[in-house]
């Protein structure tokens, strides 16, 4: 997920969270450790890299590692434009647009092929 401070990213993962079922109390924002593990009917890895200050950070944090066992159930990455080439080829991405102090616009992009037919399929619907 890309996007400002403030713009609903998390507001956004705990929506996810929640149509995943996991418990709403469980998901926050894990700013100062970087990464929360959720679990409901798929594994959640919920990252936050806010304070990363690049990707040799990314790296250094085990995102490798993350991304590799997020295979088996969903990552989400908020502040991912820090770490985009770390990131696999094939990815849904999200990015916020704050369009005024309550409204926000969400623009879903599938980068590779994997994520293309679901947005075709969002489209229709």
């Amino acid at each position: 997920m890309i996007g400002e401070l403030g713009c609903g990213k998390t507001l956004f993962t705990r929506g996810l969270c929640t149509g995943l079922v996991v418990p709403l109390r469980q998901v926050n924002s894990p700013t100062f450790i970087f990464v929360n593990e959720y679990q409901g009917r798929l594994p959640v890895f919920h990252m936050d890299l806010y304070r990363l200050g690049g990707e040799a950070e990314g790296f250094e944090i085990g995102l490798l590692d993350y991304i590799a066992r997020a295979r088996s159930g969903v990552m989400v990455v908020e502040w991912a434009e820090k770490v985009l080439t770390l990131l696999p080829d094939d990815r849904l991405q999200v990015e916020f647009q704050v369009v005024s102090a309550r409204k926000r616009q969400i623009v879903f992009s599938s980068i590779g092929e994997r994520f293309s037919d679901l947005l075709k399929e969002l489209g229709e619907s």
